[in-house]
Parts: C-alpha cells; structure tokens; sequence
C-alpha cells in the first residue's frame, strides 16, 4: 500500500507513534506534515456547543472542557 501525504502529495512517508485514539499516525519526510489514514471528523452537536458555553461560564479551563466534551483545545479556540 502507498501513503501519499495530503499536503505535498509526496511517496516518503513513514510510520510515526499513534494518536490519543491509538489511530496510527504518519509523517512526510519531505514536508514534515503528520497526519493519520482515516480523521474522525466529526460535527459538533448544538447540544454539545450549548454544554461548552455553560462550561465556558462556569470559568472551566479550555483543557477540562475539551477533555469533558471530547474536542480538541485548538477547536475550542477558534469556535
């Protein structure tokens, strides 16, 4: 099987340790981009975001919040 990166759509590419979800992650040497096969992207519930507000208010950090809910810290930040 070839691995393409998705960034420079280069053949070097090699395995790198695995995630948190223990998805096995991926490393251009070319680029230096890491990436995994298959993300889990997934919405964001209005459910979840009105949870994070009341989390929000609450004055719980961005770190506890994004490890209560699920999302990364970086998502939380640009929401």
């Amino acid at each position: 099987m070839y691995l393409t990166c998705p960034q420079c759509h280069s053949n070097h590419v090699t395995k790198n340790g695995f995630n948190r979800l223990k998805k096995q992650l991926y490393k251009c040497q070319d680029c230096g981009r890491q990436f995994v096969l298959h993300p889990a992207k997934g919405q964001v519930s209005q459910e979840t975001r009105e949870l994070i507000d009341r989390l929000l208010l609450e004055k719980i950090s961005l770190a506890g919040i994004a490890r209560a809910v699920k999302v990364s810290e970086a998502w939380l930040q640009t929401t």
